[in-house]
């Protein structure tokens, strides 16, 4: 039996592919590299319309008080000092936040000294101050002890300023606290210190506060 071996001209012909699939891919590479080079251009208006949607802003009204959590000395004081003045609430409370290493040893004061500071600087009456919570150590924490705050004192509203990125956590953990007890909850967004909504994008802490506010949202969400 004589078996035909195939010669050198076939065995180096090259596999000749469909030109169909590489006309698909050439397609496919160009559609995805327009894609990215008109995102780039045109991620600015994107970035600025994420960070708008983002940002959670109630219509303000008169509540029984102006809740400042602890942390960003910066702003949220000052923002509720700003609404006393408008004349929202009669009464800010101020979180008792729990004491860090050096605020244990009085080397330095505590968020709560400092808000309450910053409220007294800004000509509202100690007699229109208080305090909410005990060693609190999160927003979630806050919320169940302005719960009980709310419960206590028949409260039916309350206004929560804070900076512009936190706004969506917030209203969401003090939604789930107060919500079933029949409280309204008001969250005003008050501008950061060191830049603007409208070009967040441009600045590190901008960039930087974004991202931890959608982990910080995401961790809320699986975790409580």
């Amino acid at each position: 039996m004589v078996v035909s071996m195939p010669n050198a001209e076939t065995q180096l012909q090259p596999i000749r592919r469909p030109k169909t699939r590489r006309n698909k891919a050439a397609i496919g590479l160009a559609i995805a590299l327009f894609a990215l080079a008109f995102g780039w251009q045109e991620r600015e208006p994107v970035l600025q319309r994420i960070g708008s949607w983002w940002v959670v802003s109630d219509e303000l009204a008169p509540a029984d008080a102006i809740v400042v959590l602890g942390g960003e000395v910066n702003v949220r004081p000052f923002a509720a000092a700003e609404l006393y003045r408008g004349g929202y609430a009669s009464k800010i409370l101020v979180s008792n936040v729990k004491f860090g290493r050096g605020e244990r040893l009085d080397f330095l004061p505590s968020h709560t000294q400092l808000n309450l500071n910053v409220l007294l600087k800004m000509n509202v009456p100690a007699s229109a101050v208080g305090t909410f919570g005990d060693d609190l150590s999160n927003t979630h924490e806050e919320a169940e002890a302005i719960r009980a705050w709310a419960l206590k004192s028949k409260a039916k509203r309350v206004i929560i300023p804070t900076d512009v990125f936190a706004t969506r956590r917030t209203r969401w953990i003090f939604d789930r606290e107060l919500s079933p007890i029949g409280v309204d909850v008001i969250v005003y967004p008050f501008p950061a210190s060191n830049y603007k909504l409208a070009d967040w994008w441009r600045h590190r802490q901008g960039l930087v506060d974004f991202k931890n506010e959608v982990l910080k949202y995401l961790y809320y969400r699986a975790r409580y």
